[in-house]
């Protein structure tokens, strides 16, 4: 049984990995297949739903690590400011150390096809979500108004995506610096 789990894992993250590079209509399920090293079968025996039952799960199994690792670069950090620092330097850094290929794998993939797919787009739009409410519930720990904190973490959550972008297409993090001291500046002000 720890094999099939195995497999449907690789599968996932594979795809994941593929979504946030190419999106969702240029990923292939047989690309999917040999790149995880999973056997033909697989695929329907983990996902009867097909690709958009993968994706849908893919999606959001990134969407939970980045949420993860957004929190605890927050909570590491001594005030929200210093927080919105670290994660736009892990942005940065994931965008650099792969040559400007890896993006935000929810815009990238609803970019592509969450107007043609519901469970593509109630995927994406939870990533975004998570993301959200660990941005507002980390500066309503600091004292920020609930309200006042979740309309801030839409602002930084938008601005932070608008800027991958730029940065992807640009092939330049200086977007994602600037709105990060932008961010910085908006955090400081929060209360």
């Amino acid at each position: 049984m720890p094999r099939q789990t195995d497999t449907r894992q690789r599968m996932l993250r594979t795809a994941a990995d593929l979504l946030r590079t190419q999106g969702y209509h240029a990923t292939g399920l047989n690309q999917v297949l040999t790149e995880s090293a999973a056997p033909k079968g697989s695929l329907y025996f983990h996902f009867p739903g097909g690709k958009e039952q993968l994706a849908g799960e893919a999606l959001a199994l990134a969407g939970q690590e980045l949420a993860t690792t957004i929190a605890t670069l927050l909570a590491e950090a001594d005030d929200p400011a210093a927080g919105l620092d670290a994660v736009v330097d892990h942005l940065a850094e994931m965008l650099e150390t792969s040559d400007f290929r890896r993006g935000c794998p929810m815009s990238t993939t609803a970019l592509d096809a969450a107007a043609d797919s519901e469970p593509i787009r109630q995927a994406c739009a939870g990533g975004f979500d998570s993301w959200q409410r660990v941005l507002a519930d980390h500066l309503t720990s600091h004292g920020v108004d609930p309200g006042r904190a979740d309309e801030l973490a839409t602002t930084m959550l938008a601005a932070v995506e608008g800027a991958l972008l730029l940065s992807k297409t640009r092939r330049d993090v200086t977007p994602l610096r600037v709105v990060g001291r932008q961010l910085r500046a908006l955090a400081e002000g929060a209360n």
